[in-house]
């Protein structure tokens, strides 16, 4: 697997910047629209859980499940975006990332924000 494989967020192609800080250099925010989230619960199948079992027990980075990780993260991201986009916003302060089981089946991840509209600082 390549670094790709590994990386996150659609870049920024997707039309809404999307930060974890509080602002952006350079711009204020002219509206603050709201909280914003992109959810997805992914499960892995039984036999890459067999696979990650086995190698958990000799040790080292179980690469299926830190690449359907990632696939799962840049999934809620995608789903923040248009969510963002969808309310009007341009941008997306104090993205986040929320991670939890989900009921012994999958793994939920949540991406969240509040979507702004930023405008350029004269």
């Amino acid at each position: 697997m390549s670094i790709d494989d590994y990386g996150g967020g659609p870049g920024p192609q997707a039309g809404v910047l999307v930060v974890t800080t509080n602002d952006v250099p350079g711009h204020r925010v002219q509206q603050v629209i709201g909280e914003v989230f992109g959810l997805t619960v992914r499960s892995r199948h039984l036999g890459s859980q067999i696979g990650a079992g086995l190698k958990s027990m000799i040790g080292g980075e179980l690469k299926g499940l830190t690449k359907t990780l990632v696939q799962t993260r840049n999934q809620a991201m995608e789903r923040l975006i248009e969510h963002a986009r969808a309310r009007g916003a341009n941008a997306v302060l104090m993205m986040r990332f929320d991670v939890t089981d989900a009921a012994d089946v999958g793994t939920e991840v949540c991406a969240y924000g509040t979507a702004v509209v930023l405008v350029p600082e004269p």
